[in-house]
């Protein structure tokens, strides 16, 4: 009952306000009674006041003694900022309590936020319009660099969250990149998926070949499922990397040193099959996210990216592999309040959730760490 008459406010106020701006209902016009307005919407006369309190501080009414609610007269011309931010939130407030009154979870609702924040700044990344992230020098930080996941992004909104307000940097440099940033100092953790073909292993042994003599802890994030990212419906019939040498095919590719590039080119060597064969194999995309934006606008047809990516778009997906996904942490950075804030997170509950809303993910070794030395 209580989502149920929400959601009403909402839209009550939605409604006035909308007519205000409109021009129909004029400076000093006086708005129906709350009774006569909760008969209207057949609902609770609580629910009309709490429609005409949120118009109010908004300053698109004013409620006067023995005359009602009346549309105030600077309504239209308001350029009052804290107007504009409360228009903001009231839009935010009605699309979550629109989820839930679609029986959706309020984590199912933000997780669906974080990932339209997502898919919306890799599209104004590339038009050069969204710079790199800067952390204050005066919070508590982590430097992250490495392979691009959904869930890292995730990872740092829940630390800004956390009490100690944990501001994560994030590069997304590929897995090799990460593992050299961590070489040069340059990061405190590195985001890979590396897949080793003589061990048929992920992560470690190239750990040990990048970063010899080091101890870290490698933290497994999620194992998640691979595959070829298509257009909607799939209309080439693309199956297996055997297909991407259809004459059809626009592939877009990861860029080189990325995990996903990495196992590219290796199952392509041991099936036999040129990369120059391949229309669009030099065209690169630095994320996930980027892949899927490129296949969704036309510029591809084709490309190798997660589950979660594709789903978010409505693209279809042919699943390869799983993967590990695993965060390299060095020593002297795993004790620091912050790292343990962040392992908290990946360990609990509510990040699980929302990991399992993404779809394409393996939480069954989410949050254990093994030493590497």
């Amino acid at each position: 009952m209580e989502t149920t008459e929400s959601y009403i406010y909402l839209q009550i106020a939605e409604t006035i306000r909308r007519r205000i701006v409109s021009g129909e209902l004029e400076p000093g016009e006086k708005l129906p009674p709350v009774r006569t307005m909760a008969l209207d919407w057949d609902c609770t006369p609580g629910t009309v006041n709490r429609a005409y309190q949120t118009l109010t501080q908004e300053g698109l009414v004013v409620g006067q003694r023995g005359k009602g609610t009346l549309v105030a007269q600077s309504a239209v011309q308001s350029q009052d900022p804290s107007w504009e931010w409360a228009k903001l939130v009231n839009r935010a407030e009605r699309y979550l309590l629109e989820s839930l009154s679609a029986g959706r979870s309020i984590v199912e609702a933000e997780t669906a936020l974080s990932v339209a924040v997502m898919r919306c700044q890799d599209l104004r990344t590339g038009e050069g319009e969204i710079g790199e992230e800067r952390v204050s020098s005066d919070s508590r930080s982590l430097r992250f660099a490495g392979s691009h996941d959904l869930v890292i992004d995730l990872i740092a909104r829940l630390l800004r969250e956390d009490p100690l307000d944990v501001q994560m940097s994030i590069e997304y440099a590929g897995s090799l990149g990460g593992l050299m940033a961590i070489a040069q100092g340059e990061a405190d953790l590195a985001g890979t998926h590396l897949w080793d073909e003589s061990t048929d292993s992920y992560n470690v042994p190239f750990i040990r070949r990048v970063l010899p003599g080091r101890r870290l802890v490698l933290l497994t994030v999620v194992h998640r499922q691979l595959g070829l990212i298509l257009s909607p419906g799939n209309p080439q019939g693309l199956q297996s990397l055997q297909d991407l040498v259809s004459p059809e095919v626009r592939f877009i590719n990861r860029q080189s040193g990325s995990g996903s590039r990495v196992w590219l080119d290796a199952h392509l060597k041991r099936q036999g099959i040129s990369a120059d064969s391949i229309a669009g194999y030099d065209v690169e995309e630095t994320t996930h996210i980027g892949l899927a934006n490129a296949i969704a606008g036309g510029d591809a047809n084709v490309g190798v990216g997660i589950f979660a990516a594709a789903s978010s778009i409505g693209l279809d997906f042919v699943p390869l592999t799983t993967e590990q996904y695993d965060l390299v942490i060095p020593d002297h950075i795993w004790p620091r309040p912050e790292t343990q804030s962040l392992v908290e997170i990946v360990r609990s509950p509510r990040f699980k959730k929302a990991v399992s809303t993404l779809g394409g993910y393996d939480l069954s070794a989410t949050g254990e760490h093994a030493w590497v030395e």
